[in-house]
């Protein structure tokens, strides 16, 4: 079996790779640091960089329609889209509802 490494395709896989979180710290409103700064609106467009570029390279690598027949490629779409459309719901239900806030604590009481 002949294995060749293709610096396109690992292009396309971390383009892919890294507008997850990026999508998802945005959603959720946590900020990191991402190329357009710490904001979440920050990171959800720089999920979308990430995302047109490796459409961008597999279109010039693959050509568009190849992504039907192409089911790594495919799946993991399908797990950013099904992120994009419940992360934050997800997030919102099943976090836990803090009860005492970090600058409760340097209150004094009454």
């Amino acid at each position: 079996m002949n294995i060749q490494f293709n610096s396109i395709d690992f292009l396309i896989g971390f383009f892919l790779m890294n507008a997850m979180p990026h999508m998802l710290f945005g959603l959720i409103r946590l900020r990191f640091l991402s190329l357009f700064g710490f904001s979440s609106g920050g990171n959800l467009l720089y999920a979308l960089v990430n995302l047109g570029a490796a459409g961008g390279l597999y279109h010039y690598q693959y050509g568009i329609n190849a992504i039907l027949r192409d089911g790594i490629a495919l799946g993991a779409m399908a797990i950013l889209l099904i992120y994009l459309i419940t992360g934050r719901f997800l997030v919102i239900f099943f976090q836990d509802k803090p009860t005492m806030g970090y600058h409760d604590l340097f209150e004094e009481d009454a």
